[in-house]
């Protein structure tokens, strides 16, 4: 089982598409278009500053605990099926959960009973998941690093509105609290072996060159972990230099 982590707009679902077609394995995607909390979170956190701004010192995101209990169930079930099963990969997992709570508490969206509350909850689940499955945790975590300026690129690529600065300067304070938060969570997470990919270096979704950098990479990791044989790595370079080949 491989897990897929990395701020917003960092590529972790395209990584995640190509990389279980490379790989021929099961993809766990986070639903998006189905979450009716997420829009009404980012307005939220506008009203919220804006309140702040003007005066309102103890002005909250309504939606920021809802939020994120949302996102932890949803992320709870998924990694549970997950880890019911062998050879998948997850587009986000449950073990950065908290990055995202503990940033809109610093903020003032939340406030620290909340906090307190959800920090309760994900210590109850993350006890329990051991129990749920036949594994402890998962095989690689993969980690998508990228700067300021290339996750806002990317943002506008993908074109939610809610996710962009311009129509939210408050979210220029929150994605530099993600990207250090990210920072240091890197240098914490012990859960299982981690392997950080470059994202402003490596363009894995349109230079196929890059991809394919990528995924050696990954499988290397994935060959000294055991989780691919001497024969399973020789198939995977005689392709990746057949692709070399016909550029």
């Amino acid at each position: 089982m491989i897990t897929l982590s990395g701020i917003i707009g960092s590529g972790k679902s395209s990584l995640t598409d190509i990389l279980s077609a490379e790989l021929g394995t099961k993809a766990y995607y986070e639903p998006v278009q189905d979450n009716p909390v997420l829009p009404i979170f980012y307005k939220g956190n506008e009203i919220a500053a804006q309140k702040r701004a003007a005066g309102d010192k103890e002005a909250t995101n309504p939606y920021a605990y809802l939020l994120q209990t949302f996102f932890l169930n949803r992320r709870f079930s998924m990694i549970k099926a997950a880890m019911r099963e062998d050879n998948n990969i997850l587009d986000r997992s449950i073990y950065e959960d908290e990055i995202f709570m503990k940033i809109n508490t610093e903020m003032g969206n939340a406030t620290q009973v909340e906090y307190d509350i959800y920090k309760s909850l994900l210590n109850n689940m993350m006890e329990e998941l051991p129990f749920a499955s036949h594994k402890k945790s998962p095989d690689l975590m993969i980690t998508i690093k990228v700067s300021y300026e290339t996750m806002l690129k990317r943002i506008e690529k993908r074109g939610r509105d809610y996710e962009l600065v311009e129509k939210d300067p408050s979210l220029e304070d929150y994605y530099h609290r993600l990207l250090n938060c990210y920072e240091v969570w890197m240098k914490e997470y012990k859960a299982s072996p981690l392997l950080v990919i470059d994202g402003d270096k490596y363009d894995f979704v349109d230079s196929l060159s890059d991809r394919v950098e990528v995924f050696d990479m990954i499988e290397s990791k994935l060959h000294e972990l055991g989780n691919l044989n001497d024969v399973q790595m020789d198939k995977f370079k005689a392709e990746h230099e057949k692709i070399f080949k016909a550029q």
